[in-house]
């Protein structure tokens, strides 16, 4: 992209340090006409440094736009990509939770026909922090963990929230190289912060004692031993 910067991109946002796994080894990855994208070279996590994130109001007002519902068969298979591999290692009955559900809850629907039982948390929509306190079999994460501010902390609670033995179910498009990233429709989204990779998965799995399997191009099942 060349040395030109604008008034928008300050020089420190280079300094930022790794939202994951904390790390003061990051590099510039890419720029565009709205953002700049650091690589941590130590998870490689693609990130957003803060100056660049929408206001809390901008990043619901786009939320708001989006039309899941429910009933909407053609999102409901989209959503059987997670939930399908999910199911087939689920014992019965098991108690769930879907973690950034959004305005409409649509795979907590699905599981609840094979009869799991699902607490919802959206800090937008939904927002109970009485999930953090419980324990669950499984938690189901759709499309959302592009958009955490402190993926670190985040994901911490997320597996304390696990038991032993629990899945951890990830939906997000994966990271493949600098040439795909400067094409790519997903960093189009500005609400998406946070750009996973196979290798950050398998950075995630050892640092919370976990098993993670690619079930999809962009599902990823993690089992907390």
């Amino acid at each position: 992209m060349g040395d030109e910067r604008s008034e928008h991109m300050p020089i420190h946002a280079e300094q930022d340090h790794c939202p994951l796994c904390r790390s003061r080894h990051t590099i510039l990855y890419f720029e565009d006409r709205n953002r700049r994208y650091r690589q941590c070279l130590d998870c490689l996590l693609v990130f957003v440094p803060r100056c660049f994130w929408l206001s809390r109001s901008e990043e619901k007002a786009t939320y708001d736009l989006h039309q899941n519902e429910p009933h909407d068969e053609g999102y409901r298979h989209f959503l059987s990509r997670l939930s399908n591999p999910l199911l087939a290692q689920l014992p019965p009955q098991q108690r769930g939770l879907d973690f950034g559900c959004g305005p409409g809850p649509t795979l907590s629907s699905m599981l609840e026909e094979h009869g799991h039982r699902i607490d919802l948390y959206d800090p937008f929509y939904f927002n109970d922090p009485s999930v953090f306190d419980k324990k669950y079999d499984f938690i189901c994460a759709t499309e959302v963990v592009e958009h955490l501010h402190d993926p670190d902390r985040e994901f911490t609670s997320l597996f304390e929230m696990l038991k032993r033995g629990g899945w951890l179910a990830i939906m997000t498009k994966l990271v493949i190289d600098r040439q795909a990233f400067s094409r790519w429709h997903y960093i189009r989204d500005l609400t998406h912060i946070c750009f996973y990779s196979r290798e950050t998965f398998a950075y995630l799995a050892r640092r919370f004692n976990a098993q993670h399997t690619f079930a999809a191009d962009d599902v990823i099942l993690l089992q907390k031993h």
